[in-house]
């Protein structure tokens, strides 16, 4: 069993950052595909970046060269970087993590995590 707990979201003007965290539960945390995936209001959730049990990282085109994914295995987290804001990034954003590589419906999602950005 895994457990996932997001912080780190807030209300930020457009141009600026925010770091997502997300802590990790679980004595398997080393082998598991962790990522971060958002959902706004009437739009389909999608996967913003993924990061593999080797570090192998994966991003959404949209925010390609705007964020940045880690994890950091000794202390069972994953991060998110997010950097030149946009309002369109605006939305909830979860935690997650599955056994296999992240697909559409991951095994463990966290609570969520509101960023709102300001244009």
């Amino acid at each position: 069993q895994v457990q996932l707990v997001e912080s780190g979201g807030g209300l930020v003007q457009a141009g600026e950052s925010l770091r997502l965290s997300c802590t990790a539960s679980g004595s398997i945390f080393n082998v598991i595909s962790m990522g971060w995936y958002r959902q706004a209001p009437g739009i389909q959730r999608e996967l913003v970046a993924g990061i593999t049990g080797r570090g192998i990282t994966k991003y959404a085109d949209s925010v390609k060269g705007r964020v940045t994914i880690s994890r950091d295995n000794a202390k069972k987290m994953v991060y998110l970087q997010m950097n030149s804001l946009k309002p369109e990034d605006t939305a909830v954003y979860y935690c997650a993590a599955d056994y296999n590589p992240l697909g559409p419906t991951p095994r463990y999602w966290g609570q969520g995590t509101q960023v709102t950005v300001s244009s």
